[in-house]
């Protein structure tokens, strides 16, 4: 019994993620960019940028795709890369067009996705978060170091 439990949560959780995900693309991709794209600019809002390496760290983009994400950014005007004081490190942040881009689309962005949670109480996010938690706490221990 114990092992359809499992099977039926995870096949509701992988669901859950794919319909979220494909809710905000579709609003992402309306703003003109790709979901990789808009998780940059997402990253560095608000921030005076970072390296690469903090960059791939934040976002969910591997490595080898982060330069190619990067490179059709900096194309848009949206990000501009320098070396820092280290310079085997790159540095990147958003433009000043980049960050009217991130003042204007990330609200956006939030607001719609937050009407997918429109009948959720207090009660309910903390619920949803414990479980999340719990479930993300057991994962990471099984990766190695």
């Amino acid at each position: 019994m114990l092992e359809k439990r499992y099977l039926r949560s995870i096949r509701l959780l992988s669901e859950c993620m794919q319909l979220f995900e494909k809710l905000s693309s579709k609003r992402v991709r309306s703003l003109g960019f790709t979901e990789s794209q808009f998780d940059i600019i997402a990253t560095l809002g608000n921030t005076p940028g970072m390296t690469c390496k903090e960059l791939g760290e934040k976002t969910l983009i591997t490595k080898g795709t982060l330069t190619g994400v990067l490179d059709r950014l900096e194309a848009k005007g949206l990000i501009q890369r320098a070396r820092g004081d280290d310079r085997r490190q790159l540095f990147i942040k958003l433009t000043p067009e980049g960050e009217a881009q991130f003042a204007s689309s990330f609200p956006e962005v939030v607001k719609e996705g937050r009407e997918n949670f429109r009948e959720y109480q207090t009660e309910d996010f903390e619920a949803l978060e414990a479980q999340l938690t719990k479930l993300k706490t057991s994962l990471s221990r099984q990766l190695p170091d």
